[in-house]
């Protein structure tokens, strides 16, 4: 292996593995290392939500998603003896209208062997054990399974090692929050006796909350809380009878597990750091935010926050971008995860309820509210992430009247076209302005006539899609002198 790598990914989770794939993509020389022997064969992360299907789309490569996993249309809450609400995705402003049910295995298998098709291969049973931002290149050391330590030097250096990361602990960044002192159970196994099988079910009853999420034919994850924890340590593991035993007294006697694929307990972190980078090194993940399970954001946003530093680290590199461009990372990044942080914990607040008059009023509000279409609209487009945006990033700029459309700040409701790659920023507008943007910014910049953009960006309209497909400048097509000086601040 060489000893100097442009950027050496630390955790080949699926936030590395597709920060990873991402750069190569781009051009850009990675090492990715783990100190895992062997890639999860567990679960865990169960769901691609709708916009991290789209960035991949946009990437090239979410065909291989799609066949490995499951497509799921909504979700439904009961009491146990009737359906009290339903949110369906069949709504959601996407390309990819439902959550893809994957099994986290599958999901690293993918990008692993995608990342090894294009001869980057994992360093498994190797550890970070230090590193030193040297201002102008990292110093990293590493240690592998027989004890041999190896020292390199990256240019940038991404923690994406999970919630006990080394590389958090090397920057002494607090991950700020706290430990649920809830105790919680999930089964992974064969489940019989629920309808329809494309849609989430969670049962809300008195004893507390059951959910159950369908990965691929009769098999399901189911996941209960247990009430406040007792004791200091967590408890054991559930037995297959335990959880046959809640299932049957908070969902349905005809609900019944076999053949588990995994059993275990956990309790629930809410934590996050302040700051995603400090000089050279970045953290992305759960080595940067951990939250509650409920809305299954956790991966998909740790996936985005790959796809948001890729290009922008890509561009540096290549030099077609100023450094300060990797000051956006942060804040953005900062922005969601807080989002995501908090409604996390308040759908696991709203679910644990156990005061019998506060139940009774989120069930009445919550048949309300989901009657009418546009809060199920609403709903589903914040659990599959459509909504996310960076309206107060340092790269969004409104100037004027852009007509109709998605605002600076937005997503851009299309797949990026051919040619963009995902690796420039995309000029949309009248064809001689945007030409004019290309020529003068070629590193920077390609010119496109985006499929659906007529009807968005009018003729008065101007608009520049950042690589990751959300709207960075939109403006007036009447000056588009101002879309070249925003260009002209990040152009290297």
């Amino acid at each position: 292996m060489p000893d100097h790598a442009r950027v050496l990914v630390v955790g080949a989770g699926p936030v590395g593995l597709t920060l990873a794939n991402e750069l190569v993509r781009h051009g850009i020389s990675v090492r990715i290392v783990d100190k895992a022997a062997e890639r999860t064969d567990k679960s865990k992360a169960l769901v691609l939500w709708s916009r991290s299907l789209e960035l991949f789309d946009d990437a090239g490569y979410a065909e291989p998603f799609l066949p490995a996993g499951f497509q799921c249309r909504g979700a439904q809450i009961s009491n146990g003896k009737e359906v009290m609400a339903r949110v369906s995705f069949d709504s959601v402003d996407s390309r990819y209208a439902y959550a893809l049910m994957i099994p986290q295995s599958e999901t690293e298998r993918i990008l692993e062997e995608r990342l090894a098709a294009h001869g980057v291969r994992v360093e498994r049973s190797v550890e970070l054990t230090a590193f030193a931002d040297k201002g102008t290149v990292v110093e990293a050391t590493l240690r592998k399974a027989d004890g041999a330590t190896e020292t390199l030097t990256a240019d940038w250096l991404a923690g994406c090692d999970g919630a006990h990361s080394t590389v958090r602990h090397g920057l002494e960044f607090a991950f700020e929050g706290n430990t649920l002192e809830s105790d919680w159970i999930l089964g992974d196994g064969f489940i019989s006796g629920l309808e329809p099988n494309d849609r989430l079910h969670i049962f809300w009853h008195r004893d507390g909350i059951l959910a159950f999420f369908p990965i691929v034919g009769s098999r399901w994850r189911v996941v209960a809380d247990f009430g406040v924890a007792t004791g200091g340590g967590r408890r054991p593991d559930p037995s297959l009878d335990e959880v046959n035993e809640v299932m049957a007294h908070r969902g349905s006697p005809t609900l019944a597990m076999t053949d588990p694929v995994w059993l275990a307990s956990f309790r629930i972190n809410e934590r996050k750091v302040r700051d995603y980078r400090k000089g050279r090194v970045f953290l992305a993940g759960d080595a940067a935010h951990i939250h509650s399970p409920a809305g299954g954001q956790g991966m998909n946003t740790g996936m985005h926050d790959a796809f948001n530093l890729a290009w922008k680290l890509a561009l540096v590199i290549k030099g077609s971008a100023k450094p300060a461009l990797l000051d956006s990372y942060s804040p953005e990044r900062t922005a969601v995860g807080e989002r995501v942080l908090r409604n996390a914990g308040r759908l696991t607040e709203v679910a644990t309820l156990r005061n019998p008059v506060l139940q009774g009023i989120r069930n009445t509000v919550a048949r309300f509210a989901t009657s009418f279409p546009f809060v199920q609209h609403k709903m589903a487009n914040a659990l599959t992430e459509m909504d996310i945006g960076y309206p107060e990033s340092p790269l969004t700029v409104r100037d004027g009247d852009a007509g109709p459309g998605p605002k600076a700040g937005e997503r851009w409701p299309e797949k990026l076209p051919a040619g963009s790659g995902g690796m420039k920023f995309v000029a949309a507008g009248p064809a001689d302005i945007t030409a004019a943007l290309a020529a003068k910014y070629p590193q920077l910049v390609v010119a496109a006539n985006a499929p659906g953009t007529q009807g968005r960006a009018p003729a008065s309209g101007l608009r520049l899609i950042r690589p990751d497909g959300y709207v960075g400048y939109a403006g007036s097509a009447q000056d588009p002198l101002h879309a070249e000086a925003y260009l002209s601040t990040l152009a290297g």
